[in-house]
């Protein structure tokens, strides 16, 4: 081994980092070290093959595992109750961290130090650690030990789904799901990096009999969102312990963690006999893999931390009223999802879900600014501790030129029914507002006041030219009462005496999003914007993604846009801390069945859609339709076009 000190010592961290992105294995010394520990000198070291100087060499600082053998490890000091390395502590004993310690304990001090040790209280003595590793470098690791507690005190702890896993769901169909990067506006979704198959962590040790927490190598076998199945080093092919776990949770760290935080590595008690030199084994197995960034679990909470908070003030949409909007109060934040309350609710019940980057809100003063209808409060003063969100949290929309060609009133187009998001409906420019927003009624079933009209952006993916459907083999729903069937435009164009909206004026933008047929996620359910469903990907046309609600009839179906904030990686809920809806039960399947198809031939004429229940409340009646009618909402409205719309997509 002595070969591989040399490659350690000669290899530089800067030159390692460039060849790993992960930075793996930093910390990692008890590998190649010249210890007296029986343990790591004694042992035969011909399993390990030689390191090549070209792979990242795991450093070694005697701080790493702990054996089965039980003659290396952790130690506590006696004096000063300092937990640490067993190989870095003083004398043969392995009693006392130090020589200070090792002499006080003796003294007329000793009584006074476990007194502070019983009250929680530091030790006043600064024992100098006589130990291989720069007592900079120990330092170096306490700092960041303790960055890392904090920023998991930060982080909410990852929820249970009661009665539903994830992790069965997806290994008893064999299902995939869609990656985090898919979802920008989702924790990690623009630092996800390249976490895969084959990555170490180290988690905690659940095949152990000893009394405290221990932890073990793993790694990660399929990935599923923000779910990873696991597997312990040195069970090879055998998937008998194998678990499904949050990487964004907790209990997940990167290889070296344990090093620098002073926890023990212990082998699963199922395989301890498999070697009797661990640590060689692990270098082998380690070396050249990757791990998490070190840095990791201090994204995962930045990248949680919401700007809304409660109290303030915005505007949104009217639910009872889809022409206005209101003002509302955030009543609660989770997960990036806001519980708004309309601020003339006295009892706090007349609420709205929606995701802090919604098209559907916006800063106090918006609807004036753009010419848009606004219900005035009742309300003349603001109540105590309520104040105005700033403008700048909201999702900024794309700026478009209406000084040449631009939309009109009366010009025709194909757009996603608000109050029916499983249909695209034939429908009609009813206002034009400023910046570059559109009233859109639906043909043939508006109401005479113009109170169901809806606001979309001209950037809107919610919004298509004429013909989008027929190009993409895509069902239209014709007015209400149209009799000449099937819908032509030609025809109807003609006979209503009006014309098309220009193509150019659509937004035919395309991300590379990422997403394909088959895909689970959980998506909101718009229609009842309080429930987060077990969802699949079934239909992709261009940027625009027909999202189905397992165990539930198609007609509860949603056209939603790939860049919507209401769509999240599998394992949202539990990182979050929010209520996952699982697939409906058969029993309850074959009930909405029987009724959704009685309903079929009346929804478009409804146009208030279907509602899913809880699984709370299957047996409950359904809720008021129009209150919710808005609720399936166009939350997808505001993200950018979509690509070539007369390319034909396959159904």
């Amino acid at each position: 081994m002595e070969n591989t000190k040399d490659l350690t010592e000669h290899t530089s961290r800067a030159e390692r980092k460039r060849r790993d992105s992960f930075g793996m294995f930093d910390g990692y010394d008890s590998c190649s070290e010249d210890t007296s520990s029986s343990s790591s000198s004694d042992e035969s070291e011909e399993e390990v093959a030689p390191l090549q100087s070209s792979l990242p060499i795991i450093k070694n600082n005697g701080q790493v595992y702990t054996y089965p053998d039980g003659k290396s490890g952790m130690a506590t000091c006696e004096m000063c109750g300092m937990v640490g390395v067993r190989d870095a502590f003083y004398s043969k004993t392995k009693r006392f961290c130090s020589v200070s310690c090792s002499r006080s304990y003796s003294s007329n001090s000793k009584k006074a130090s476990i007194l502070a040790r019983l009250q929680g209280k530091p030790p006043t003595k600064k024992a100098k650690v006589l130990q291989k590793q720069p007592l900079v470098a120990k330092l170096a690791a306490y700092a960041q030990y303790q960055a890392t507690l904090q920023n998991q005190a930060k982080t909410k702890a990852a929820v249970p789904v009661e009665g539903f896993s994830w992790g069965n769901y997806i290994n008893s169909n064999s299902f995939t799901a869609a990656p985090v990067t898919c979802f920008k506006h989702a924790p990690m979704g623009t630092c996800w990096g390249d976490i895969s198959e084959g990555v170490r962590v180290e988690v905690p040790n659940t095949d152990c009999s000893l009394p405290t927490k221990v932890f073990w190598i793993a790694g990660i076998v399929k990935l599923a969102g923000y779910n990873a199945l696991l597997r312990y080093e040195g069970f090879e092919n055998d998937s008998s312990l194998d678990f499904w776990c949050n990487v964004c949770g907790s209990d997940i760290h990167p290889v070296g963690w344990c090093a620098t935080s002073g926890k023990p590595l212990v082998p699963p008690r199922t395989i301890q006999h498999k070697y009797t030199n661990w640590k060689a084994f692990l270098v082998k197995r380690l070396t050249g893999a990757k791990t998490l960034p070190p840095d990791f679990s201090q994204k995962v909470s930045e990248s949680m931390q919401y700007p809304f908070k409660t109290s303030m003030r915005v505007e949104v949409v009217d639910k009872t009223h889809l022409c206005r909007t209101r003002v509302a109060v955030v009543e609660s934040v989770i997960g990036g999802r806001l519980r708004l309350v309309y601020e003339e609710s006295e009892d706090k019940t007349d609420d709205f879900w929606c995701h802090m980057y919604s098209p559907l809100i916006h800063h106090i003063g918006w609807s004036r600014s753009i010419g848009h209808r606004f219900k005035r409060s009742d309300i003349t003063k603001k109540q105590d501790g309520h104040f105005d969100a700033p403008p700048h949290l909201f999702m900024k929309v794309k700026e478009v030129d209406t000084a040449g060609e631009w939309f009109k009133e009366g010009m025709k187009l194909e757009a996603i029914d608000p109050l029916n998001l499983s249909a695209i409906c034939v429908a009609t420019i009813r206002k034009v507002l400023a910046d570059g927003y559109l009233m859109i009624g639906i043909d043939g079933s508006e109401a005479a006041d113009g109170s169901d009209w809806f606001c979309y952006h001209a950037t809107s993916p919610s919004i298509f030219p004429v013909g989008f459907c027929e190009i993409n083999m895509i069902e239209l729903t014709p007015p209400r009462g149209y009799a000449k069937l099937p819908f032509k435009w030609f025809d109807y164009l003609r006979e209503t005496d009006s014309i098309a909206a220009p193509v150019k004026l659509f937004n035919k933008e395309v991300p590379n999003h990422g997403f394909h047929v088959g895909m689970k996620l959980e998506a909101v359910d718009l229609m009842e914007p309080r429930l987060v469903c077990v969802a699949t990907v079934t239909r992709i046309i261009h940027r625009l993604l027909r999202i189905h609600f397992d165990g539930w009839e198609d007609e509860y179906d949603q056209w939603v846009d790939c860049e919507s904030p209401d769509l999240y990686p599998v394992g949202w809920c539990q990182l979050t801390g929010y209520q996952l809806q699982p697939p409906a039960p058969q029993s309850s399947r074959d009930s909405q069945s029987s009724s959704s198809k009685q309903k079929k031939k009346a929804k478009s004429q409804q146009y208030k859609g279907h509602k899913k229940m809880t699984s709370l409340q299957l047996k409950e009646e359904l809720l008021d339709g129009e209150e919710y009618s808005f609720l399936q909402g166009a939350s997808d409205q505001e993200s950018n076009g979509s690509a070539s719309y007369y390319i034909k997509q396959e159904p």
